[in-house]
């Protein structure tokens, strides 16, 4: 029997966007048969809930107030509860693994780092970056940004995300060896979550989950059966730029072009 575990997750006290507190996604996970959960708040640089304006130290207390909420409520209820983060450059986000609140206290420069800084500073302190829903497309959007070499895996598919946007983050990363991840990006709890990462064996901890999703090993995706179907008419409204090793951009005329 796989453990399965949410990977995505917004609550009420530190994402602007998020309606349900940590706590009471422990009862709601614990009643759809997931083995745990991590709590993936907004970062500073991105649609959160905390005041700007307050000292770094102050906002950090805040910022993990939903994960310790949930901490407490799953150990408690028996569903395990990790940390993370998701944080945002120019519209294109990524989900932080492996480092606590303490890394976070430590590291305020954080907040002026380039892509390139923020996955060397990353890796060195044992974290993983996964860019979330890569092929994303929203009204408030102007392009896409694909960071390949900046970070460790991608996450292919995303309950909020058309199947169309899912699939061509799966194609991209499965023919170009990517690591995979999956998770539904909730924000509150009368959402049914379908999505998640199925393990063979429990994780001990976050460093457990940082160690699978960076071999792209012992795990299975838990996706909708059509993810992988491809449809060669999939087109994309907003303009597609790739950065390379040394982050140089380079604008994608043919979104085709990507997989070929």
């Amino acid at each position: 029997m796989p453990y399965l575990y949410e990977t995505h997750l917004h609550t009420r006290q530190a994402s602007l966007c998020g309606s349900s507190s940590g706590a009471e996604y422990i009862p709601y996970y614990k009643g759809l048969g997931y083995s745990g959960i991590i709590v993936t708040d907004h970062f500073f640089n991105g649609n959160s809930a905390i005041p700007r304006a307050l000292p770094w130290e102050e906002k950090i207390e805040l910022f993990c107030k939903g994960y310790e909420a949930a901490k407490v409520e799953g150990d408690r209820l028996g569903l395990q509860v990790f940390f993370g983060w998701e944080c945002n450059f120019d519209m294109d986000e990524y989900l932080i693994y492996g480092l606590d609140k303490e890394w976070l206290l430590a590291h305020p420069e954080m907040m002026e780092w380039d892509h390139i800084t923020h996955f060397e500073e990353i890796t060195k302190a044992g974290g993983l970056i996964v860019q979330a829903h890569p092929f994303r497309q929203r009204d408030y959007m102007s392009r896409i940004n694909l960071h390949p070499y900046q970070c460790h895996a991608w996450e292919i598919a995303n309950a909020g995300n058309p199947a169309d946007q899912n699939q061509l983050a799966y194609r991209y990363a499965a023919g170009n060896n990517i690591p995979m991840t999956v998770g539904s990006d909730i924000h509150k709890t009368n959402t049914v979550a379908l999505y998640g990462m199925a393990f063979d064996e429990p994780l001990t901890d976050i460093h457990d989950y940082v160690t699978r999703v960076k071999s792209g090993k012992g795990y299975s995706l838990q996706i909708p059966d059509n993810l992988k179907e491809w449809d060669a008419n999939i087109t994309t409204h907003l303009p597609i730029y790739f950065f390379d090793k040394d982050n140089n951009r380079q604008y994608i005329e043919n979104h085709m072009d990507l997989f070929r």
